[in-house]
């Protein structure tokens, strides 16, 4: 039985390759980064493979690891950039308060006044801290995830609420509306 994409949480993508013999650089996001092994297989974005990891050492922040069927250097390479899933169902249930990143994509956001904004499409870190991404039509929104810009977060009716941010002015005056 196939996973569909939204029963599946990435854990981690080939950032690189080390050595000849096949070990690939896996930046994890997990929160012990070794547990991007711990969930058994993972599949690659289109689900048509799968690979067992065997963390082998750790270099700057990465998880250096051998993919079961991957050999030599060549065979690494072409998977840089590969995300890597697991089914949902297979990691820890999420505390109170707290969910996976893939719960919030396709939930509606809204302003505190209950305007349509648009639609989750992706959570990005870009190195400053988490920003969701809003399909809002014909222009996307990038918003900070925080607890001041995004103050409600309601998985079970499907919605975010999003604070204005204020408009900075060329004269760097903030503009409250």
């Amino acid at each position: 039985m196939a996973t569909s994409q939204q029963d599946r949480v990435c854990i981690g993508a080939i950032a690189g390759v080390r050595g000849l013999k096949g070990e690939v650089r896996i930046k994890s996001f997990t929160a012990d980064p070794d547990d991007v092994a711990a969930y058994g297989p993972v599949s690659t974005d289109n689900g048509n493979k799968s690979y067992r990891i065997n963390v082998t050492a750790h270099a700057k922040g990465l998880v250096i690891a051998r993919l079961d069927g991957i050999a030599d250097r060549t065979a690494a390479e072409a998977l840089k950039g590969t995300k890597l899933y697991v089914p949902k169902d297979v990691l820890p249930a999420p505390e109170d308060g707290e969910y996976y990143h893939a719960d919030l994509v396709g939930l509606t956001a809204k302003t505190e006044d209950g305007e349509h904004l648009g639609t989750v499409k992706a959570i990005h870190n870009f190195g400053a801290g988490d920003i969701i991404e809003i399909d809002a039509g014909d222009d996307d929104m990038m918003i900070p995830f925080t607890a001041n810009t995004i103050p409600v977060v309601d998985i079970e009716n499907d919605r975010i609420v999003v604070k204005p941010l204020p408009v900075v002015e060329a004269s760097g005056e903030a503009d409250e509306g």
